[in-house]
This record gives C-alpha cells, sequence and structure tokens, in this order.
C-alpha cells in the first residue's frame, strides 16, 4: 500500500459520492495510488447516509444523482454538523447559478466535468493538508 501524502498516520478518507462509475472508479484509483482510502456512494441518499456513518475528512460529491442531488445532500451535511466537513463538488452542468448556489451553501471547491485528473487532485491535496 502506498504511503499516503498526509505523511504518516491515518490515511485520510475521502467519500466519492456519485452515480457515474466511471467517473468513480477513475476518481478511486487516482485517490488510492496518492494513499488515500476510498469510500463510494451511488446516490445522494447513500453518500448522506455515509458520510454522515463515517465521518470522511472529505466529500466528492456530484450535483446531478437519483434519489437526492449534491445540493440536498450538501444543504444537509451543512444543517447537521457543527463542524463543516470539506466538500468538492463536480458537476457537468454549465450554468453559473449553480455555481453561486453551491458557494453560498458553503462548498470548498466547484468542479466542472470534463476535468483533468490533476485539477481535482490538487484541490483534494489542498483541502486535506
Amino acid at each position: 500500500m502506498a504511503k499516503s501524502e498526509a505523511g504518516e498516520g491515518t490515511p485520510k478518507r475521502v467519500l466519492i459520492v456519485d452515480d457515474d462509475a466511471e467517473i468513480v472508479e477513475s476518481i478511486r484509483f487516482a485517490l488510492e495510488t496518492k494513499g488515500y482510502e476510498i469510500l463510494i456512494a451511488r446516490d445522494g441518499n447513500q453518500g448522506l447516509a455515509m458520510a454522515e456513518r463515517e465521518d470522511p475528512d472529505l466529500v466528492i460529491l456530484d450535483m446531478m444523482m437519483p434519489k437526492r442531488s449534491g445540493f440536498l445532500v450538501l444543504e444537509k451535511l451543512r444543517r447537521t454538523r457543527p463542524v463543516p466537513m470539506r466538500v468538492i463538488m463536480i458537476t457537468a452542468n454549465e450554468g453559473s447559478r449553480h455555481k453561486a448556489y453551491a458557494e453560498m451553501l458553503g462548498v470548498d471547491d466547484y468542479i466542472r466535468k470534463p476535468f483533468a485528473m490533476d485539477r481535482l487532485m490538487d484541490s483534494v491535496q489542498r483541502l486535506l493538508a
């Protein structure tokens, strides 16, 4: 197992919440090679339940998903937690209204699909540093 970039000790835990299997796998692979521990949820409800149960260090959250959108997940996480969880929202949506709303909810980063994996990795490392 690769040593975590976060240094010694427990690897940082990242929850990926996305219904696109290809995107999940590519992000998972990229993060695992950097030594992060990965949790995966395939829809918004599952993502919310896992975030609350597993308390990851970071959530990578898709905006458009079945059952519960990324916005609804983010709203609930922001309402129910005294210490905000780090959240990167990824989306194929072009609208600036969505970005503004995500920022209002306190998203830590907002990345449009398709994105360069380096862009996401830089954001993850910055937020977990």
